[in-house]
């Protein structure tokens, strides 16, 4: 059976998900926010493979873009397929602290493990390297945000271990790995409570989606290897960490328009302007300048098929966490129309019909991929993925081969062949510079014209 969910099932499986724990307010009671990235700050995502894939990294990227485009924030990947905590510890000076951080998110735990079963000695390397990591990062004077392991699918491992094109169909796991990372998990947020930092679960949201999903459909799977999330179980990490930070801006727009006093009105910081309400109050035209752009996702990850293999696209975790409501909602409510049903038309585009009563309810644009706000975002989420196609995923493959070479504990070699892959990852961060010049351009919210006219039927 494919792992890729029937569409039919995710209302279903959205209203079971977020009827639990894993509704994005529980995520966050009683905890502060963070990640509050301001103008010119650089946030460092420091990981393994599962940062090395560049999605969950791309789609907290995206984010930012869009709804703080009025901020130059800039982001550096720091992810290594292969990585343990030793692994990142040895370039973590020129991999994160030269970029001077204000955050760095760490997403380590899974290879740490050897994915074979729990010794006192394996843990204590990794106990002892990840608080390491920590006080680094403490001393760039970054805010430290420890990401929980991730899930290892055990199911799925075993729906693959005949497929001869399966990466890891000769390997051996421990069968209970994915309880050691819950075990890796729980010792992390102790680690980092006590040092009072932000801890974000990905391991809880990850098995608890994938649980509710095989009610429905048994071989359903966001970790299409059993090890690497793929691109919509990176969109719900994405989500996870975003709803846990509680952004300032929640939302893109809200507009509310109304009469009062035998006026129409709209507040002011709407970004409502040239508000024109026919005398009979069945035609509604105004000027909309959001602060924001929606929240969006490409259909496909990637330009070229990545190595970590095919999966579920990132929309499906947008669709299973709504996101769209709970982070990207664009609200329109206009109350005292003329009963019946309008025509909504935004710079001279059909976007879609409404009654009187729903707009006077309330309507949520962002549903509506068509609106010209929404297709303008999704300019910039495709030149962001350029950006890590041909950038940063191609930064973090030379970052493997100063692994290999430092790994080879030759002295010599390292450094005669270290500076010439430091010329080319100078290089490739220097694009990824160049392309979010472009990117914030793109990201400029435009002036829209809104256009609702009663719907008369011949």
């Amino acid at each position: 059976m494919s792992h890729f969910i029937d569409k039919a099932f995710i209302p279903a499986l959205a209203a079971c998900i977020f009827g639990t724990t894993l509704q994005a307010e529980s995520l966050v009671v009683g905890a502060p926010p963070f990640l509050r990235a301001q103008d010119g700050d650089t946030i460092v995502f420091l990981g393994d493979s599962i940062t090395h894939q560049s999605l969950y990294t791309q789609y907290v990227e995206d984010f930012f873009y869009t709804r703080y485009p009025d901020r130059k924030i800039h982001f550096h990947n720091a992810g290594v397929s292969g990585d343990k905590a030793a692994d990142a510890l040895a370039r973590f000076d020129d991999d994160v602290a030269a970029f001077e951080p204000d955050f760095v998110t760490i997403l380590l735990g899974m290879n740490d493990g050897r994915y074979e079963p729990y010794n006192d000695e394996t843990f204590g390397i990794y106990r002892d390297d990840m608080t390491e990591i920590l006080e680094l990062v403490a001393k760039t004077g970054a805010e430290t945000i420890a990401l929980s392991p991730t899930m290892f699918d055990h199911h799925q491992l075993a729906l693959r271990q005949n497929d001869p094109d399966f990466r890891f169909n000769n390997r051996e796991f421990f069968p209970q790995y994915n309880s050691l990372m819950g075990y890796y998990s729980g010792w992390l947020r102790g680690a980092v409570g006590e040092q009072q930092s932000p801890f974000v679960n990905f391991w809880g949201p990850l098995n608890d989606i994938t649980s509710a999903a095989r009610l429905q459909q048994p071989d359903f799977t966001l970790v299409e290897d059993a090890i690497h999330p793929g691109a919509a179980g990176q969109f719900i990490m994405a989500f996870t960490i975003l709803a846990a930070a509680q952004p300032e801006r929640r939302g893109v727009s809200s507009v509310a328009i109304s009469q009062r006093g035998g006026k129409w009105i709209a507040p002011k910081k709407a970004g409502v302007t040239d508000l024109v309400v026919s005398e009979a109050a069945d035609s509604v035209a105004f000027t909309h300048l959001a602060k924001a752009l929606p929240w969006v996702v490409p259909a496909e990850s990637s330009e070229y098929d990545l190595k970590w293999g095919k999966s579920s696209p990132a929309a499906l975790g947008y669709e299973l966490t709504k996101a769209g409501h709970k982070l990207s909602g664009e609200r329109l409510r206009i109350q005292g129309l003329a009963p019946g049903e309008y025509e909504l038309t935004i710079d001279d585009e059909n976007i879609t019909r409404f009654t009187h009563s729903a707009l006077a309810a309330g309507v949520e644009l962002q549903k509506y991929p068509q609106t010209p706000q929404s297709r303008q975002a999704l300019e910039v989420a495709l030149l962001n993925r350029e950006r890590n196609d041909k950038a940063v995923r191609p930064t973090r493959d030379l970052w493997s081969k100063v692994k290999g070479l430092r790994n080879r504990l030759d002295a010599e070699k390292f450094a005669a062949e270290y500076p010439e892959l430091k010329t080319q990852i100078h290089a490739l961060n220097k694009s990824a510079d160049d392309y979010e010049t472009r990117i914030y351009d793109a990201a400029q919210p435009r002036p829209r014209r809104y256009q609702l006219n009663r719907f008369l039927t011949k």
